[in-house]
């Protein structure tokens, strides 16, 4: 049987995390949350809050990922502490909502920036989002190799000009931070509690990505080693970028002009550079978010692999292309459901927030994971092993739950339908897997 190949260091590890995680969040999402707070200062705390919890969560996976070198991810990891039904209820919730979704909105994200070229409308930005998708299927098909290739060409392009972006306004700007002080009601209509929450979903959507790294374990040289490793640098690196990046853009816009933005990194350049420079922000947003669609479609495409394998997806899945040493069935799947995304919800904010609420109940079940293995000492136990495991993991889980039970609160509807994507598995697992597993 033709198997994955193991090609992937630590250069493709870091350039993975960065290519997934800095996609379009922090180019979109910082005037959206500043309809949802009413300073700076309070913006900023939510920022470096998220920072450093999903810095925790980045080493719980960091450790996870030594214990079990497997490509699938938190597939693996659920699916070996709860049983099939919720490995593949969590590879289901990937594919419909969690995993595709990042693709659907990205791609819309790309063509709201490329529209700063071309004048369209929702629909001609709608038909330029599926050909992104389409493009990046096509170049994932062709081989990993291809695949992270890009993943390093776009995580060098978002570095370095998010870099120079940052710092070249700051230098621009020769020290005038009067509009930092500037404060406004909050637009947004969920009351203080509810408006906070809103924008926490917003918040880690943007820092979404570092979870994805342990999905191509399997085709990594040295993951006990790469892993714990990517998501150091990776995260280190994130954080910087995203903290910099909003102190211009609030420096340069303030948080009115912020609020009647759209392409607020293109605005902020014409502010500092003209319209030259806002030309050349919009072409490295274009790249970041390509970038990010890229590298997420190059790791939940083995996850969905990783379940055919085992039995917990349909078998059409359990395909490497003979020539090419890639799961190409799953990538044209997720492909495929990106696509219908964009033509059902279309909203940006709807797509992402719905993304993060359902990823925030599986870090969930994740974490409860991560403390059964180590109680059990289960897996690999000569890799990495996160200091203060007992304080840290349940910092991060209380963490979870509250975001969860308060998003529920505060955006019921919305959260009904998401969790209506996640529970549509249950019916197919019990029609098509059930009987097959236990046969």
């Amino acid at each position: 049987m033709t198997k994955l190949k193991k090609s992937l260091g630590l250069f493709d590890g870091i350039s993975l995390l960065i290519g997934i995680t800095i996609g379009s969040g922090i180019f979109a999402t910082p005037q959206v949350i500043a309809g949802y707070l009413d300073s700076f200062s309070v913006i900023i705390v939510l920022w470096v809050g998220v920072a450093i919890f999903v810095y925790v969560g980045s080493l719980i996976y960091a450790e996870l990922g030594c214990r079990f070198p497997n490509t699938g991810g938190e597939y693996i990891y659920i699916e070996k502490a709860f049983g099939p039904f919720w490995g593949f209820l969590f590879g289901w919730a990937q594919l419909f909502i969690i995993r595709t979704s990042p693709a659907a909105g990205l791609s819309l994200i790309s063509a709201n920036y490329i529209g700063y070229f071309i004048p369209m409308d929702q629909l001609e930005k709608n038909l330029v989002a599926i050909t992104v998708i389409i493009i990046f299927g096509a170049i994932n098909y062709i081989g990993v190799e291809r695949a992270s290739l890009y993943n390093k060409f776009s995580s060098s392009i978002k570095i370095g000009g998010l870099l120079l972006f940052a710092i070249m306004g700051l230098i621009i700007i020769n020290g005038d931070f009067a509009k930092l002080s500037e404060s406004a009601h909050a637009t947004a209509t969920l009351g203080p509690t509810g408006n906070v929450v809103a924008a926490l979903m917003l918040v880690l959507f943007s820092f979404i990505g570092w979870d994805r790294v342990g999905y191509v374990a399997g085709e990594m040289k040295e993951p006990k080693k790469v892993i714990p490793l990517s998501m150091l640098y990776g995260m280190l690196l994130i954080a910087l970028l995203y903290l910099s990046t909003n102190l211009l853009y609030h420096t340069v816009i303030g948080l009115e002009g912020m609020r009647s933005s759209t392409i607020i990194a293109s605005d902020t350049a014409v502010a500092l550079f003209g319209n030259m420079g806002a030309g050349l922000i919009s072409i490295m947003v274009i790249i970041s978010a390509t970038g990010s669609i890229n590298g997420t479609m190059m790791s939940a495409s083995r996850v969905y692999y990783a379940m055919a394998r085992d039995g917990l997806m349909f078998k059409w899945l359990d395909h490497v292309h003979p020539k090419f040493q890639t799961p190409t069935h799953a990538i044209i799947a997720h492909c495929i459901w990106g696509i219908v995304l964009i033509l059902v919800r279309q909203n940006f904010e709807t797509i992402v927030s719905g993304m993060v609420f359902a990823v925030l109940i599986f870090y969930g079940f994740t974490t409860v994971a991560f403390f059964k293995f180590r109680n059990s000492e289960a897996g690999n136990k000569d890799g990495y092993q996160l200091p203060y495991y007992q304080i840290l993991g349940t910092i991060y889980l209380v963490g979870i739950i509250g975001l969860v039970l308060l998003r529920f609160f505060y955006e019921t509807d919305k959260s009904v339908q998401d969790l209506a994507f996640v529970l549509t598995g249950i019916p197919v697992y019990f029609l098509f897997f059930k009987e097959r597993l236990n046969s």
